[in-house]
């Protein structure tokens, strides 16, 4: 996420307390999200073990690194391959090592091998779970009721998450997800002839904090444009629901990885038709 310089303290009295609130935002988002590992797992117990999670964030900061050095000849900071490792720790259930391992793996590879003009078009840990999920459904399966719909601890992190995404300049695309998914609940309670609370339930859940503050703001996997952010964030949630009327497992993960990727290349394709039209 995007990274602001702390303004020059004017005394040295006072600079170690500025320091401190003015942390780099590259360190907010891992803050939030180890936030969320630690409160459910020691709330709920939702891991299926610490070593596994612990494959998981290693294999993702050793590919980073490797791929880094290799590709850009620097060394990459682990902000980011830490949350795709943590994050693929948390999703992923499986009484196997392997599916972390491979997750991990997957996620950060791709952020170096699909890549047009220079960028990589998928939220890396939503490839890397929709991947191994869709390849391997029989022992590979997603977070979702381990830590229940508990709203104490959610409510931590929900007020967490507002201020950190806030700060970095990411909310309107959490809160337009956020006010389309509820608006669509109620479309699918008629549709299905089921309750309302049963279809807004799960945007409760571990899974979604995860999607709503990390997967959707990416900023290296969203279109540039405020405006823009907004309507691809909402049509993830029109084709969230499409997959989910037709009872499609893992449906917010699909959408993304369908409507992300498209917006990306559109933006792309727009972004290189103006520059044409500029130099003719």
């Amino acid at each position: 996420m995007a990274v602001e310089s702390p303004a020059l303290p004017r005394t040295n009295a006072v600079a170690p307390r500025k320091r401190f609130l003015a942390i780099d935002n590259r360190f907010l988002p891992p803050l939030l999200i180890t936030s969320i590992l630690l409160t459910a797992h020691l709330s709920f117990g939702i891991l299926e073990g610490w070593e596994r999670t612990a494959i998981a964030i290693v294999t993702a900061i050793v590919a980073e690194t490797i791929m880094g050095r290799l590709t850009y000849g620097v060394w990459p900071h682990p902000a980011s391959a830490y949350i795709s490792g943590i994050s693929a720790g948390i999703l992923v259930r499986s009484p196997f090592y392997w599916p972390y391992f491979l997750t991990s793996l997957i996620s950060i590879t791709s952020k170096y091998v699909l890549r047009v003009r220079g960028r990589h078009l998928w939220n890396p840990t939503n490839f890397g779970v929709s991947a191994v999920v869709f390849l391997a459904p029989a022992t590979v399966a997603v977070l979702s009721v381990q830590w229940g719909n508990v709203v104490a601890p959610m409510a931590i992190i929900w007020v967490l998450g507002t201020v950190i995404v806030w700060r970095v300049g990411r909310l309107h695309i959490s809160v337009t997800y956020v006010l389309s998914f509820l608006a669509f609940s109620f479309v699918r309670a008629w549709w299905t002839a089921t309750p309302w609370v049963a279809n807004v339930a799960p945007i409760t859940g571990p899974m979604y904090q995860l999607f709503t503050f990390f997967m959707v703001t990416d900023p290296k996997t969203t279109v540039k444009s405020v405006k823009g952010q907004c309507v691809v964030v909402f049509l993830v949630a029109v084709v969230e629901t499409v997959l989910r009327l037709n009872e499609v497992v893992y449906a917010p993960f699909y959408a993304l990885f369908i409507v992300g990727p498209i917006a990306m290349l559109i933006e792309q394709w727009r972004d290189a038709r103006g520059r044409t039209r500029v130099i003719a």
